[in-house]
C-alpha cells in the first residue's frame, strides 16, 4: 500500500478520520500494518500490502 493513499481513506464503518501504524515498509509502500479509527475505535488490517477494508462483521464471511 503506498503511504499516500492515507490522503482519501476514511473509515468505511462510520466515515471517520482514519490513522496509519506501520510495522514493516518495503521500498517506500506498506507492507504490513494496521488502519484505526479513532471514532468508532474499528481497526482495519494491512497484509502483503493490501489494507482490508472491510467492516469486522463481513471479513471472516
Amino acid at each position: 500500500m503506498r503511504p499516500d493513499l492515507m490522503e482519501i481513506l476514511v473509515c468505511p464503518t462510520c466515515k471517520g478520520e482514519v490513522t496509519l501504524t506501520v510495522y514493516k515498509e518495503s521500498d517506500g509502500e506498506i507492507v504490513e500494518g494496521r488502519i484505526d479509527c479513532a471514532a468508532c475505535k474499528v481497526e482495519y488490517p494491512i497484509e502483503d500490502g493490501i489494507p482490508n477494508m472491510l467492516p469486522p462483521d463481513l471479513r471472516d464471511q
